[in-house]
C-alpha cells in the first residue's frame, strides 16, 4: 500500500506499522510504533486513521495493547465500503498511520464501584479494550475474579483465543498475576461450539453464570464493562438496569460502564 505520508501535525502522532495479522476476511489486527509521549489507561481508546486526499480520516479505536507496551495494537473489522476500514485493511509493515494524541474512554476501573467479580462483556471487535485490561495488574488487584466473555458469529472470529485460553497463563510476567482469577468464556452464534448463543440471551437465561458455577449477576458483588455492537449495548443496558445496576462514569463510579465509541466503518 502506497499511503500518502502524513504531514507533521500537532494533533497526531505519525506511527509506523510493524505487523499485520488477518484473522479472517472481515477481521484483522495491526501493531505499530508508539511515541513515548503517549499515555493511556488500559481500556481507553484514541482516534486513529490515515491521510486521505490530504486530510486525516479518523475513527475511534480501543488500544488492545497494554498501557506499558512500547507499541500500539489495534483490532479492526473490514468493511468493503467503509471510509476508513476499506483502506486500513490494506496497510502493510512500513506504512504510516495517524494516532490522536489524547486517550479517553469509560472502560477504566476508576469508573466502577468496588466489587468482587468484574464481567467484561464484548462482541466482535469490542474485545479490544479487554485485551488491554487483562494485561493490567490493577484490574487483578481490584477484583477477585475477572470474567471475559467474547461473543462472535463464527469460531474463526474468536481473535486472541489461544492467548486468552492458554498463553496468558504461561506468560512470564502476567501468568502468576492472573493465576486462576481470569475466566475466559467465548461464545458463538452461527456454528457448533462448546458455548453457543448471544451474550444477552445467555445472561437473560442465567446460563452464563450457571456454566461458570457462579451466582446470578447482582449489584452486591458484580461489576460490568460492556463493549460491542450498539444492539448488544442497548439490550445489556436494559438487562442490567432491570437488576438495579447504575451506570458509572469517571466522576461518578457505578455498577457498570459502556464504551459507546464503536468502530463500524
Amino acid at each position: 500500500m502506497n499511503a500518502t505520508p502524513p504531514p507533521a501535525n500537532a494533533a497526531f502522532f505519525t506511527e509506523t506499522v510493524q505487523h499485520v495479522h488477518h484473522w479472517t476476511d472481515r477481521l484483522f489486527t495491526f501493531r505499530c510504533t508508539r511515541d513515548p509521549a503517549f499515555r493511556f489507561q488500559a481500556g481507553q481508546f484514541a482516534m486513529i486513521g490515515l491521510m486521505v486526499d490530504g486530510k486525516p480520516l479518523l475513527r475511534a479505536y480501543s488500544m488492545a495493547s497494554a498501557a506499558y507496551d512500547d507499541f500500539f495494537e489495534f483490532l479492526s473489522i473490514k468493511v468493503p465500503d467503509g471510509p476508513l476500514t476499506s483502506r486500513l485493511q490494506h496497510i502493510q509493515p512500513g506504512d504510516q498511520v495517524l494516532i490522536g494524541r489524547k486517550a479517553v474512554g469509560t472502560l477504566v476501573p476508576d469508573s466502577l464501584l468496588p466489587g468482587r467479580t468484574l464481567w467484561m462483556l464484548g462482541t466482535g471487535t469490542g474485545l479490544a479494550p479487554f485485551m488491554s485490561l487483562v494485561k493490567d495488574p490493577e484490574v487483578f488487584d481490584r477484583f477477585e475474579r475477572v470474567v471475559l466473555v467474547h461473543g462472535v458469529r463464527e469460531v474463526k472470529e474468536l481473535a486472541y483465543q489461544d492467548f486468552l485460553s492458554d498463553e496468558i497463563h504461561q506468560h512470564e510476567l502476567l501468568g502468576e498475576l492472573v493465576g486462576d482469577k481470569l475466566v475466559y468464556y467465548p461464545t458463538v452464534t452461527r456454528e457448533p461450539f462448546r458455548n453457543q448463543g448471544r451474550v444477552t440471551d445467555l445472561i437473560r437465561a442465567g446460563r452464563l453464570e450457571a456454566d461458570l458455577g457462579l451466582p446470578p449477576i447482582s449489584t452486591e458483588d458484580d461489576r460490568v464493562m460492556l463493549c460491542g455492537s450498539p444492539e448488544m449495548l442497548a439490550e445489556m443496558k436494559t438487562i442490567l438496569e432491570e437488576k438495579g445496576f447504575k451506570e458509572g462514569a469517571g466522576n461518578r463510579p457505578g455498577h457498570y460502564v459502556i464504551e459507546k465509541a464503536f468502530v463500524e466503518k
